[in-house]
């Protein structure tokens, strides 16, 4: 029996469903335990409302907590919400350090680790309607990597669906993660060009930071060495409509000296948080592993890439901050990765990868699936979106310069709708 309580403005039921780490071979790793969060209008709470699955994003990301206003609000108006913690993140048997650390041979973790990809995440969401909602079909609303798991569903499941959403996710369906990198790079350039438009203070303040970090040692409060390659991921939120005012006020407090440029000890806590993959080191495990299928190159795409933009080097001044990519030294600089850094290597080091993404079955698609994507985001680069779009059957794209990557939280109150409005027919784009 799920659990049920009651947080103000919701009814909260709690479904916990156990599935095997290797749906090709139950009995390979043994079985995980998936969590998932049902939400419900109270004043709705006895009606049979029809179901919304939220694919968060990531990888690596757990479902968010209904915690004051969210697109949530505007979704309970005609749903019931479920949001799930995709396997090893938040309540769903947890990956960490640890539990990697349990493997004696990498490319054990390996085989481990591989099995946390979308198409797992499908079949576990698969699970969890057949079990606890009885095979009821379901819409979805996936955003960011949320979209990687809509077309990997459609590919697998489109039976199950009454209609998609996508918020700033369609992927290449063929695209590697060098061809991601490639696209966005010059994206995440931008970024750094209106830093420096609207903040010139901060893109000084950072490479009197960097000049700093590169002339001694600076330790964060966990030991971490503070490296300029760490200090250059504060970059990574810039594609958030709050990014570069974040960021702003993070840097107005830096320095004890300012003319030392030495790092405060509030900054340095700071930095060590928002740098750290404590929460979710699935994210920067998994983040080049969701793009590969079939045969791929061995190696690092991000670091490859970013080897080829002299902008983007350490010493280069102004200093360029970097996007949502990793990189191979993180595994040595930030402790909540060093258990991974093997694993990590195994994963990069291989070529051959199953298909994420049925090509032929998303062309024959009939499942309406709207979605939205941003002029100026650097994580989705929209050339590669639109042609997924071209390529989907019964696909539609709003497209918008009205916000950034994180357009559903801070108004999903007007995209959700319009979302809707798309999918259903009672809106069209035009223009495209």
């Amino acid at each position: 029996m799920a659990d049920e309580y009651r947080v103000p403005g919701l009814v909260v039921r709690e479904h916990r469903v156990s599935v095997p780490v290797d749906w090709s071979a139950p009995e390979r790793f043994g079985s995980i335990e998936v969590f998932a969060r049902e939400l419900v209008d109270p004043a709705k709470a006895g009606d049979d409302l029809p179901l919304l699955l939220f694919l968060q994003g990531g990888p690596g990301g757990q479902g968010p907590r209904p915690l004051g206003g969210g697109w949530w609000g505007t979704a309970l108006q005609t749903h019931r919400v479920v949001l799930l913690d995709q396997r090893g993140t938040g309540r769903s048997s947890r990956v960490d350090g640890r539990a990697i650390a349990a493997f004696d041979d990498p490319r054990q973790a390996a085989d481990y680790l591989s099995c946390f990809r979308g198409d797992a995440i499908v079949a576990d969401a698969e699970h969890l309607r057949a079990t606890v909602y009885g095979g009821r079909r379901w819409a979805t609303l996936g955003q960011s990597y949320g979209g990687f798991l809509t077309l990997a569903y459609l590919s697998r499941h489109p039976q199950a669906l009454t209609s998609c959403y996508v918020t700033g996710g369609l992927p290449g369906i063929t695209a590697t993660a060098q061809d991601v990198y490639r696209a966005t790079y010059p994206l995440q350039a931008q970024r750094n060009a209106e830093l420096a438009r609207r903040y010139p203070a901060d893109v000084a303040a950072l490479g009197r930071l960097a000049d700093r970090l590169s002339a001694e040692d600076v330790r964060l409060p966990n030991g971490d060495l503070f490296t300029t390659e760490r200090l250059q991921t504060l970059g990574m939120p810039l594609g958030m409509s709050t990014g570069a005012d974040a960021l702003h006020w993070l840097l107005d407090t830096a320095f004890v000296d300012e003319a030392a440029a030495e790092p405060s000890a509030a900054f340095l806590a700071a930095v060590a948080h928002q740098t750290g993959f404590d929460d979710n080191p699935l994210y920067a495990v998994l983040q080049e592993v969701i793009y590969h299928q079939g045969h791929v190159e061995p190696g690092w795409a991000a670091q490859a890439e970013q080897d080829r933009w002299r902008q983007f080097d350490t010493t280069a001044r102004p200093l360029h901050l970097t996007g949502e990519a990793i990189f191979p030294w993180m595994y040595e600089q930030v402790s909540a990765l060093r258990p991974f850094q093997d694993v990590a290597e195994e994963l990069a080091s291989r070529t051959e990868w199953p298909r994420l993404y049925d090509v032929d079955r998303l062309a024959a698609n009939e499942v309406p699936v709207a979605a939205v994507q941003y002029y100026d985001d650097p994580y989705v680069d929209l050339g590669l979106a639109l042609g997924t779009a071209d390529r989907v059957g019964n696909a539609q794209v709003w497209i918008t310069n009205e916000y950034l990557h994180d357009g559903l939280r801070v108004a999903g109150d007007v995209i959700l709708p319009r979302l809707m409005d798309l999918a259903s027919g009672r809106w069209t784009v035009t223009g495209r």
